[in-house]
């Protein structure tokens, strides 16, 4: 599932990546897209909380690309 958070700002890519993964089943990867600077340390901190794995994190032409394994348990 690919989500696309570009123009939004701190807290809203996270939200948005947090109701997304609701309908993504356990192991599958959620591919987030964003332009907030921020969102590098914040997907990083949502991921260590929550128990979900950062598979990668890049930034190209200042967008940030995420990958995030959804983990239940």
């Amino acid at each position: 599932m690919l989500l696309n958070t570009k123009g939004l700002r701190c807290p809203l890519p996270v939200l948005r990546a947090r109701k997304a993964l609701k309908s993504v089943e356990s192991g599958e990867i959620l591919k987030v897209e964003a332009t907030d600077p921020d969102s590098q340390k914040d997907f990083a901190a949502f991921c260590d909380t929550t128990g979900h794995e950062l598979v990668s994190s890049r930034a190209e032409n200042g967008v940030f690309f995420f990958e995030i394994r959804k983990n239940d348990g």
